[in-house]
């Protein structure tokens, strides 16, 4: 027992190769971003009528990676199980990381003096809600949005994650379908996720994700390696028809809301859009509950779940925490748009009653 601690203690402490590995990921990407071939995305229009520029270029930086670590491979440079053999200490580097990057934001942002809405400090003087939420709008590093960069940073790096844990999978002779289908449903969400990118800029939800996602939805993949699954196909079929419903919640609520956004008076579900107080769409998905776009997310992280079984309770870790954050922010949106739009916001309460969970909550 002392020496299984002792050996999880020591795992914790990064090696030099697993910084380094980090590193170069971290530096490609910023790379990557800045010089690819992009799609250039106007953002949300700020209070002080700026608006950030966006280079959309996720798919084309995912796909070369993909290339690159896929000639290391085959070259011999590097193992395709390297970031599954080193996944604590990339868990250990990534924390800390992280750490040190919150700090330092909090740290300059609160003694930013721009003006600018993206970059003006909003210092409550409560260093702990502040350090958590952030004191500056959209921080930034050498010209890279540095929210922006790190949804794409955990994307990026769940599908990397989940193809090391495959290989050490399949390698092992531990893979089974439960294995291949979780993989599929990733990859699928995730190449989604880069070819709809520019959805994001239009998103205050997507823009608060960051590195750290990455190793919670691997939670499955690892689950799923060790554990036989049941290779009925009525329950093959569940799992495929569920992922296929979630994702058309999760897509379509983001793209009716980009999409209205861009062009107030496009038709959704064929027919013109219903507004309230010429601000609030209240059509399509947004007609059903207020925030379809977390039910949508709730699904889909259930629907990662579902191939893993219901054997133990460790697979569904991620849908549980998920529900507990989105209903947690679900009730600052709903505080913060009853301040900003007053009655119009009453007026759509009562239009559209329901939350996130149609009939129930």
């Amino acid at each position: 027992m002392q020496l299984d601690a002792a050996m999880l203690v020591a795992a914790l402490i990064p090696s030099w190769s697993s910084v380094l590995l980090l590193a170069s990921y971290l530096v490609y990407l910023a790379v990557a971003g800045t010089i690819l071939p992009s799609k250039i995305v106007p953002g949300a229009l700020l209070s002080d009528g700026s608006r950030l520029h966006y280079r959309c270029n996720g798919l084309v930086s995912l796909f070369l990676l993909l290339v690159l670590t896929a000639t290391g491979v085959y070259m011999g440079w590097i193992s395709p199980t390297a970031i599954a053999d080193k996944g604590v200490e990339l868990l250990s580097a990534t924390f800390i990381f992280s750490l040190f990057v919150s700090f330092v934001l909090h740290a300059g942002g609160s003694r930013s003096h721009n003006q600018s809405s993206s970059l003006k400090p909003y210092v409550t003087g409560n260093f702990i809600h502040d350090w958590w939420f952030g004191v500056q709008l959209n921080p930034h590093f050498m010209g890279v949005d540095l929210k922006f960069f790190f949804v794409r940073a955990g994307m990026t790096a769940w599908l990397f994650i989940n193809l090391s844990l495959l290989a050490k999978s399949y390698l092992a002779g531990t893979a089974n379908l439960s294995v291949f289908l979780y993989q599929l449903f990733c990859a699928l969400y995730i190449i989604d996720y880069f070819v709809h990118e520019e959805f994001m800029t239009s998103t205050k939800v997507g823009l608060h994700a960051g590195l750290w996602r990455s190793s919670f939805h691997s939670i499955h993949l690892q689950y799923t390696g060790v554990v036989a699954f049941t290779k009925q196909s009525g329950v093959t079929k569940c799992c495929c028809n569920s992922k296929l419903l979630d994702f058309c919640v999760f897509r379509g609520a983001n793209k009716q809301k980009h999409v209205f956004k861009k062009n107030p008076n496009a038709h959704i579900w064929g027919k013109r859009p219903k507004v309230v107080g010429g601000k609030l769409l209240a059509s399509g998905y947004w007609g059903i509950t207020r925030h379809c776009n977390y039910l949508g997310d709730l699904l889909l992280a259930l629907s990662f779940s579902l191939p893993c079984g219901a054997s133990s309770v460790i697979p569904f870790f991620y849908p549980i925490y998920l529900l507990i954050l989105l209903v947690w922010r679900e009730r600052r949106d709903e505080a913060r748009c009853s301040q900003k739009y007053k009655e119009v916001w009453a007026e759509y309460c009562k239009l559209v009653p329901w939350r996130i969970l149609p009939f129930v909550y």
